[in-house]
């Protein structure tokens, strides 16, 4: 009997253990969700902005910044800097690392090349005889914003303080939280101060700020209970238990709020790390949208680029040949006639490539591959250039329309489309890990590996794109090579979704968001460079549940974001599905649109 028992909760009871602990962790995870919403608002309402004459909170212009966060005896550093990173590159710097020293003149000269100093104390810290005086000196000759913690009878040290002062009385991760995102604009100042602290500091005193970037929060805040989203958990571990992806990171913005960051699985099958939501992944084609679309869209508002102007008139080698009268809008809408793809990696010779780095072989595709000198110019663009035109106005997608828009956008812009897009959005937006051949940037341990490529580079791709044709293009093409985290397309693609405006800039017209987004094909569900919602789509495309509006795009290394304007969504999915060798089993599976399909179904409930 005994043994019966068991084998009956091995086989039957055991299960449903297991989802009942599940149910129970979610469940959990819903009462700190809304107690951490709950003391949110209670910090917001008691937080105080003092000293904003200059307008200096919200930080709005970032391009040009340099800054560094200084911690002077603040216990959650660790979460504030965090989340002052989201928006931008910031620098944390402890000030424990000077504690032998009788002043923090060390420390200011180590400032000489920052232009704002965001400095965290509390009510003990100010007592340090050398917090006030760096404080004061530092304000002479820097932008400096001041947070302080702790009992409000503490602001009257702080009367010859002139620069922007934000106060909370609650000292917690969560008015960590709260402060960080504050400085940057993801939440608003909206309290003053409930009496008299000192002759400066007075009832009433306090200014008022708007947000104007995302904002970092829990499900709760937009009404989802977090047990809502379990399904994700589930869709994610079936694609690694099937493995369809080794790993995946999920983002979901609500209303401008990112609710759901999640990163799981390993980097590859064979590594112990874990996927973080930090780390950078190769995009593939979705590429297409968070550069070469969003350069060819700037270019068209300052009348450099025409839709109906033909590729001969920006491309003078085109006019020799059968591309000369195409128009712009035909490539951007793939009904150009261009074949798909030319896989120009299986024509090369054993005198067109190198182990070594040299003058001849110049152009790095790979760890000890390099390809000759001018192989584009002389080979692959020529080659582009006489291809077949075959179906012309019809939908044919092809990957040879985004090598003609980044000739376009180089030609007409003046500059590399690496650097054009760089300058224009990246920096600006406060995009961090954005950008192409990210090895020159970050370690290849902060970028997740993709294939095992054992038929053309005969190496493991780590920070070089998995893309054949935008490698020995030097990892820079228009429809393959960037490489980012989630947090990047999070803040590129909520611009759009904010028809153009972020940060409190105007990177688009409301107008040109609107143009390229929507369909503007006869013959196809496409918008200008964007991918939308299939009416077609037997099972739903990207998700059964996604609005009319959706646009975005997928990326064949298993990435994908979708912007769905009527829930007022941002669906970031990223996986190297294409590790250690390409698989099928996350299209099989239908995971990304799965999990998408989860989401909304969170939403109307």
């Amino acid at each position: 009997m005994k043994n019966r028992l068991t084998l009956f909760i091995k086989v039957f009871a055991a299960p449903f253990i297991v989802i009942f602990l599940s149910l129970q962790s979610y469940a959990q995870n819903h009462a700190q969700n809304e107690a951490f919403f709950k003391e949110l608002i209670n910090v917001e309402r008691s937080t105080v902005l003092l000293n904003n004459q200059s307008q200096l909170v919200p930080v709005k212009e970032i391009r040009d910044l340099n800054i560094a966060s200084i911690n002077i005896g603040s216990a959650y550093s660790a979460v504030f800097d965090s989340l002052l990173n989201k928006y931008t590159m910031v620098t944390s710097i402890q000030s424990t690392d000077y504690k032998n020293m009788q002043s923090f003149n060390d420390l200011n000269e180590d400032l000489k090349f920052f232009n704002l100093i965001i400095i965290q104390v509390t009510d003990q810290s100010l007592q340090d005889p050398r917090t006030i005086p760096f404080l004061l000196d530092l304000q002479r000759n820097k932008n400096l914003i001041v947070c302080l913690s702790g009992d409000v009878h503490s602001l009257k040290l702080l009367e010859a303080l002139n620069s922007p002062l934000i106060w909370t009385e609650t000292k917690s991760p969560v008015a960590a939280h709260y402060l960080a995102q504050l400085i940057f604009g993801g939440t608003a100042a909206v309290s003053a101060l409930k009496h008299d602290v000192s002759p400066k500091y007075k009832f009433g005193a306090g200014y008022t700020t708007k947000s104007i970037r995302i904002k970092y929060t829990v499900p709760e805040e937009v009404g989802i209970n977090t047990a809502e989203l379990k399904g994700i958990d589930d869709i994610a571990a079936e694609a690694i238990r099937e493995k369809a992806a080794p790993g995946a990171v999920v983002m979901v913005l609500i209303d401008g709020k990112v609710i759901y960051n999640k990163a799981y699985g390993t980097r590859t099958y064979t590594d112990t790390v874990p996927t973080r939501i930090t780390d950078i992944f190769d995009l593939a084609s979705v590429t297409k949208i968070s550069a070469t679309t969003i350069a060819v869209m700037r270019l068209f508002e300052q009348e450099k680029l025409k839709l109906d102007t033909v590729v001969g008139a920006y491309i003078p080698k085109a006019r020799s040949t059968d591309k000369v009268n195409i128009s712009v809008r035909e490539v951007m809408l793939h009904q150009a006639g261009f074949i798909p793809f030319i896989p120009f990696y299986r024509n090369l010779s054993n005198t067109d490539y190198s182990r070594d780095s040299s003058a001849a072989y110049p152009t790095k595709v790979a760890d000890n591959y390099y390809i000759r000198k001018d192989y584009f110019k002389t080979v692959m663009w020529p080659q582009m250039l006489n291809s077949a035109l075959a179906n012309r106005g019809k939908y044919v997608y092809s990957d040879l329309s985004m090598y003609f828009m980044k000739e376009m956008v180089e030609r007409q812009s003046g500059k590399h489309l690496e650097k054009y897009v760089m300058d224009e959005f990246y920096k600006p937006l406060g995009m961090n890990k954005a950008g192409f051949n990210p090895r020159l940037r970050f370690p290849k341990e902060a970028i997740i590996p993709t294939e095992d490529d054992q038929l053309f580079r005969k190496t493991l791709l780590e920070g070089y794109v998995h893309d054949q044709g935008a490698a020995m293009v030097g990892g820079v093409s228009g429809h393959a090579g960037l490489f980012a985290s989630s947090n990047d397309l999070a803040i590129l693609f909520q611009m759009l979704l904010n028809r153009g405006r972020y940060g409190d800039m105007q990177y688009f017209k409301p107008e040109t968001v609107d143009m390229f987004t929507v369909r503007q094909s006869s013959v196809s569900r496409r918008g200008l460079g964007f991918d939308r919602w299939d009416p077609e789509s037997a099972k739903g495309y990207p998700s059964r549940l996604a609005s009319e509006e959706t646009y975005g795009h997928t990326g064949y290394t298993g990435t994908c974001v979708w912007v769905d304007p009527k829930y007022n969504l941002v669906y970031i999915f990223l996986s190297n599905r294409v590790n250690p060798g390409v698989s099928a089993k996350l299209i099989e599976l239908n995971i990304r649109g799965r999990i998408q399909d989860v989401i909304y179904e969170a939403i109307r409930k």
